[in-house]
């Protein structure tokens, strides 16, 4: 669990995994140089399963991988410290895999909002189905973008040492590139009917709302090497349908605050064959972008936000 300025929920976090029903694991926390209370929060806990570092700010990814290495399980979830697990998640999990170590766990996943589990809506369109991790990655990708959020996969340790760890040089949508990079490795994803998790949305400051230059680039960093890894496994006119559609999301997300970036995106999506992705609008919204074109739409909200 790398940990940065998660003082107010990271006590809930980790008492989802101390309780969870499944009792034999270590919980290792890697304080990444917060400078709210986390520290303190993290002094309070006296289960001798949880190991606790501290160490300079090196981003999250930099504190996953500290955090890994200090770590011997055989077994490995990667858990952000603001989010929540169903008490049997970890049993259900085990359960599943059932000592093949050539596979990987996932469960299912919801959203709650305003810290507020009583607003948690499971997600309806999640492939809950076991497959090979080409074929269920393209199926979930096919409708949307796909969630790779880390909580939700338990992962044998000699696959992660094949995959290799979390890319330091990336901070937005990391989990995207990681994912897929470690899921590739497996030969069967394996799902469990009772693993949750709870995943907190709408914080403000938090690692995915973030919208600096930095981020952005790691975003279409992490896009293009995630769809990488696919396409070097299937160059198929389908599959390049797929990968365009998630770069044009990233241009709908950027535009018009990072047009170099939307610029390099639309140069993807063209060398790819296009896509016929719509913007992702309701309401007025919609009616505008038929209009006036989706661009226009946006930098008018733009200005409507700086006004």
């Amino acid at each position: 669990m790398p940990a940065y300025n998660a003082g107010k929920y990271i006590l809930e976090a980790v008492n989802s995994v101390l309780q969870q029903s499944y009792t034999c694991l270590e919980l290792v926390i890697v304080n990444d140089g917060s400078t709210d209370d986390t520290a303190y929060k993290l002094e309070s806990i006296s289960d001798s399963r949880v190991k606790v570092f501290h160490q300079k700010n090196a981003g999250q990814c930099a504190a996953a991988n500290k955090a890994y290495s200090l770590s011997s399980g055989s077994l490995i979830k990667f858990f952000d410290a603001d989010d929540v697990l169903s008490p049997h998640f970890i049993a259900s999990q085990v359960a599943t895999l059932n000592g093949q170590f050539n596979a990987i766990a996932f469960g299912s996943w919801g959203r709650f909002y305003n810290d507020d589990l009583n607003t948690f809506k499971l997600e309806k369109n999640w492939i809950t189905t076991n497959d090979v991790p080409f074929n269920w990655l393209i199926a979930s990708m096919s409708k949307s973008q796909v969630m790779l959020q880390c909580g939700l996969w338990l992962i044998p340790r000699h696959i992660l040492d094949n995959a290799g760890l979390w890319n330091e040089e990336l901070s937005l949508i990391n989990d995207f590139e990681f994912m897929i990079r470690v899921l590739l490795c497996a030969d069967e994803l394996r799902f469990s009917d009772n693993a949750i998790l709870y995943y907190r949305s709408g914080i403000k400051g938090s690692l995915s709302s973030t919208t600096s230059a930095k981020a952005a680039l790691s975003a279409y960093d992490s896009v293009n090497l995630g769809t990488q890894y696919l396409l070097q496994r299937c160059n198929t006119s389908y599959v390049r349908q797929i990968v365009a559609n998630h770069f044009k999301s990233l241009v709908y997300s950027f535009y018009p605050i990072h047009k170099e970036l939307t610029s390099l995106a639309e140069k993807r999506i063209a060398e790819l064959g296009g896509t016929s992705l719509p913007y992702p609008a309701g309401g007025y919204t919609k009616i505008l972008s038929t209009l006036l074109g989706w661009k226009t739409v946006k930098l008018i909200k733009q200005k409507l936000n700086i006004l």
